[in-house]
């Protein structure tokens, strides 16, 4: 499948998301000569954050293939744990062995939707619960993205989020905020959300004593739009540094929203 997109299986330009994606962390780390660097805001190093990237995409590429591999229990605590134990079982921290890896595990990901060429739909089970192929590749390229953001900003590099590549994270973010939402901060709570993307695309989250409901299309009368810049590809992280604005009958419910989930 190297060089051709995977058509009829994958939404339009989300595989060659994926390529460049990968490609463009690979650049980031060809010829790096010291990976102990930290990554800011984290407790890993460069080496760590691409052993885990290479780690990642391996286990989605396995997914793709329908090969079941046991990684937590989908819960964010489980998973952070099972990355620990991944990595520690993991030697390789050289940059150019684990840009190559990134890339490998990638493409192997898009052969593997590539040989199924009419289940885009087809349930498959990931590290967050069950979700199609469609919305794993979505899932793949948000988690590149979000590490890939960690190592350009630790390498001094620019990072490779756009307006496109964002849209194209939303499937997986839609799907994966109901299974990481913090049962006892939601308890009681009714409100509905409307999350804009700057550049416009936007999605709706509402929460009906406590219970969580994340749909495409944003609410008709939201009781708070939250607008986000732009930068690491997840609301969690985008709320934490404050790159927001926030209006609507009640703005004041903004501040709450990120505490609202346990970011996986």
């Amino acid at each position: 499948m190297t060089g051709h997109e995977v058509r009829g299986t994958l939404p339009e330009g989300l595989g060659a998301a994926i390529r460049a994606t990968a490609e463009e962390i690979a650049a980031l780390l060809r010829g790096v000569a010291d990976t102990s660097v930290p990554v800011p805001g984290s407790e890993w190093t460069v080496g760590q954050a691409a052993a885990h990237l290479a780690q990642a995409n391996e286990l989605m590429a396995d997914t793709a293939a329908g090969r079941e591999r046991a990684y937590g229990d989908g819960t964010p605590q489980s998973l952070a744990a099972a990355n620990e134990r991944a990595l520690a079982a993991f030697e390789e921290r050289a940059a150019d062995p684990l840009a190559a890896m990134i890339v490998t595990h990638a493409e192997a990901y898009l052969a593997a939707v590539g040989r199924r060429t009419t289940d885009e739909n087809t349930t498959v089970v990931t590290p967050l619960g069950p979700m199609s192929r469609a919305v794993l590749g979505s899932y793949l390229l948000t988690h590149m993205l979000g590490h890939g953001y960690d190592l350009a900003r630790a390498l001094g590099r620019p990072h490779m989020i756009d307006r496109t590549r964002v849209e194209l994270s939303l499937p997986f973010l839609t799907t994966a905020m109901p299974r990481v939402t913090d049962a006892a901060a939601t308890a009681g709570l009714t409100a509905r959300y409307t999350i804009r993307l700057w550049g416009g695309a936007r999605f709706g989250t509402a929460f009906t004593d406590g219970a969580v409901s994340v749909t495409p299309q944003p609410p008709t009368r939201p009781d708070c739009t939250i607008l986000m810049a732009l930068g690491r590809c997840d609301p969690w992280g985008a709320m934490a540094r404050g790159r927001v604005l926030a209006w609507g009958r009640k703005p004041w419910l903004a501040p709450r929203f990120p505490r609202l989930f346990t970011a996986p």
